[in-house]
């Protein structure tokens, strides 16, 4: 059953969904980034446990063997054993508010991983549904080559007839044959690009390459309806709700908690605590009591309070609080920064757009004007007003076009998801 199972598991077709659901659940990097999550709750688990008094308990026990001098000039063996058990509490009072501060600082920052996980996920999932397109432009690729080689394998029997029969020469065979080899050589390097890209997503998603294949998705030839027409929204939307923008303010937020730890430093600490105690002797020289009335005579409780003023630590204080201000500078620089970037990338990704709107527009005009000129070419050459080299550059015309028109669907296609991306579309 088992060997069935993983059989089936790399032999099945991915979807896209199912490989972007694969990825976040496999992916190292995240799985990483989960673990420092969990270990973000342990330190609020911690933060919360300053609030809490201290318990400590003791026992301990002695023993002297030997002989000493009891009397002047008069030694005995001597066995003496001693035995203490005790316990104590102690709670912190106040330390400068360093305890409250410490558990925001510790909610805060499991937040703030919170995003820079959500911000992981979403850049995985993009790299994923980008290597997945890829996937399927070098499969139209494949198939465009599949196509030629059986255009030009046609061609070749056809040219084949004529030649026969007279009305070609035999130089119009040979250059058909030089063709179609040409073809099958092209098709062998689109069969090379189409294995690399699923290799390239296989590893990406760290599955097994053997037998890994993708669905073919029916993707509609895109429109410039698929074109934002203003670039405003997506900047505000991203401004106000990317994952790398609310990491760069919880950054902030740190920092400035920071400083309020740094602070409590000058302000007093006051703790106070209890303690009991009790003891046992026991001599083989001496009649001692019982274990447990030794125990219950030599009890004791003892409470105090201490309040501990700082005065001068040899600027250790006054040293960290100014670095915790520069970080706080630091950190304000830094969302300054994030800003600059994402707003950077979101305008060159509205260009790239445009710019790949138009170039899909021009090669989709290029395909129809060389598609309406082969089929031209096709009927002189068929008439014989026209010779075979003409008639090969015209195709070679046509293939260009083709390609460049799968390559424009695909980059424009893409283009678009990245702008989706960035407002928050899935």
């Amino acid at each position: 059953m088992l060997l069935t199972s993983i059989s089936f598991a790399q032999d099945k077709i991915w979807t896209l969904e199912q490989c972007v659901d694969h990825a976040l659940e496999n992916n190292i990097t995240i799985l990483q980034a989960e673990n420092s999550l969990l270990s973000s709750e342990q330190d609020i688990i911690s933060a919360k446990g300053n609030f809490l008094p201290a318990v400590s308990s003791n026992i301990s026990g002695g023993a002297s063997l030997g002989n000493i001098e009891v009397f002047p000039g008069e030694f005995r063996d001597r066995e003496f054993y001693s035995t203490s058990v005790g316990i104590g509490f102690s709670q912190s009072v106040f330390n400068g508010f360093r305890n409250i501060n410490l558990l925001n600082q510790s909610k805060l920052s499991l937040e703030r991983n919170q995003f820079e996980l959500e911000k992981l996920k979403d850049d995985i999932s993009l790299n994923v549904a980008n290597t997945y397109l890829n996937v399927l432009f070098n499969k139209e690729n494949l198939e465009l080559a599949k196509l030629q080689v059986e255009f030009s394998e046609f061609q070749v029997d056809q040219v084949k007839t004529l030649v026969e029969a007279g009305s070609e020469p035999n130089s119009t065979l040979i250059e058909t044959q030089a063709t179609y080899s040409r073809d099958i050589q092209n098709l062998t390097i689109a069969e090379n690009n189409h294995d690399l890209a699923l290799l390239t997503l296989a590893q990406l998603l760290q599955l097994p390459y053997e037998n890994f294949d993708v669905e073919v998705i029916e993707i509609d030839t895109p429109s410039a309806n698929l074109m934002y027409d203003d670039i405003t929204p997506i900047l505000n939307y991203a401004m106000q709700n990317r994952n790398e923008i609310k990491v760069a303010e919880r950054d902030i937020e740190l920092a400035k908690l920071g400083t309020k730890i740094s602070k409590s430093a000058y302000l007093p600490n006051v703790s106070m605590g209890y303690g009991f105690n009790a003891s046992a002797n026991f001599s083989n020289l001496t009649e001692d009591d019982q274990f447990l009335d030794q125990l219950n005579d030599n009890k004791g409780h003892s409470i105090n309070m201490n309040v501990s003023i700082p005065i001068f630590n040899r600027n250790q204080t006054k040293a960290q609080v100014k670095k915790s201000k520069i970080q706080e500078e630091t950190t304000n620089l830094a969302l300054d920064q994030v800003k600059i970037n994402l707003e950077s990338t979101i305008q060159r990704a509205f260009t790239d757009a445009k710019a790949a709107l138009k170039a899909f527009e021009a090669a989709q005009l290029s395909l129809k004007s060389q598609e309406l000129a082969f089929s031209n070419s096709q009927e002189r050459f068929s008439l014989g007003a026209l010779n075979s080299f003409d008639l090969e550059q015209s195709r070679i015309r046509l293939l260009n076009a083709l390609s460049s028109s799968i390559n424009a669907k695909y980059d424009f296609i893409f283009k678009t998801k990245v702008l989706d991306y960035y407002l928050g579309k899935r």
